[in-house]
């Protein structure tokens, strides 16, 4: 028998996809973070199954010395030390297939509410205003939108972005990364001297910490609209601000943020909060681009058939 403990809120059709792979679970969304460590001591766990209640470390790794995998359900790993892991020999399944698509059509949504100005028209036409000109937009058709990273989640969005009749250019760090039928590779600086739309699409790590920042923004010959449905932290919000103050940058749809937790704040985040949720060319959302009632199921279809996988069920 092989047990699996489980720490955060999960689709209710998680227990019967792990029975069927021979993975008995104890669901304890109900532990605490201090909770945690003892639990995983309580028993020989082979798995432990997470979101982002918190940070998966090499001192909680050594209350769980039977530990073989760590499933995190998501995309983003930026909650997991994995060189802790790997110091130990446990590995790291995620599952960024279970919410592309999710991703990929709300990526959509938000460029669409910044060309259309669907957010602001919303908001006037309820306070009794009837502006057309002034919400008068842009067309995606004809542009150029140029993706940073060209993993999961910007491949999912380049392929919807062909139905508009536009320009997809893609920049990736990675030598591995091949390319489809839906985007053109190109290097940075290319992308930067053609794009009118920047799309973040990186994960979150050390290197990628602002890795969006004044000196790479001030490399745009465009003025720019720019998307972030990735993490906040690999966007330098001061540089943003700045850039959003001076028309550099023509309009922000960020569905995350640099701190997101909204009431700690320091000075510095809380001023360019401020600026950003009262500028009228920015739409702000709250990280919920990947959470959608399809994803959420198909998460734990995607975490069930790595784990039978590595367990050689």
């Amino acid at each position: 028998m092989s047990l699996c403990l489980v720490i955060d809120e999960m689709h209710p059709s998680l227990p019967d996809l792990m029975q069927e792979i021979g993975v008995t679970l104890h669901y304890r969304p109900d532990l605490s973070v201090a909770e945690v460590p003892a639990a995983l001591a309580a028993h020989p766990y082979e798995g432990m199954m997470v979101r982002s209640k918190l940070r998966v470390t090499a001192e909680l790794l050594g209350h769980g010395p039977q530990l073989r995998y760590v499933a995190r359900a998501g995309a983003g790993v930026d909650n997991i030390d994995e060189a802790a892991l790997t110091a130990t020999g446990v590995t790291l399944l995620n599952a960024p297939e279970g919410n592309r698509d999710a991703v990929g059509e709300y990526a959509v949504g938000l460029l669409l509410a910044l060309f259309r100005n669907i957010a602001r028209a919303d908001h006037e036409v309820r306070a009794g205003q009837w502006r057309r000109e002034a919400n008068r937009g842009e067309e995606i058709g004809g542009k150029t939108i140029g993706l940073l990273g060209y993993g999961h989640m910007g491949r999912a969005f380049a392929r919807r972005l062909q139905a508009f009749g536009c320009t997809v250019l893609a920049h990736d760090h990675d030598p591995a990364v091949l390319p489809d039928a839906h985007a053109t590779l190109v290097s940075l600086a290319e992308l930067q001297d053609r794009a009118e739309v920047l799309s973040l699409h990186i994960p979150y790590s050390a290197a990628n910490h602002h890795f969006v920042n004044e000196e790479l923004l001030a490399g745009f010959r465009n003025a720019i609209w720019l998307l972030n449905t990735a993490r906040g932290e690999v966007l330098d919000h001061a540089a943003l601000v700045q850039r959003l103050q001076t028309g550099q940058v023509r309009g922000a749809g960020l569905d995350v943020l640099e701190n997101e937790k909204l009431t700690t704040l320091n000075a510095g985040q809380q001023a360019r909060f401020a600026y950003l949720a009262a500028a009228p060319n920015v739409v702000l959302s709250p990280h919920v681009g990947g959470w959608s009632y399809q994803s959420y199921q198909r998460i734990n279809e995607v975490l069930a058939g790595k784990i039978a996988a590595f367990l050689g069920r």
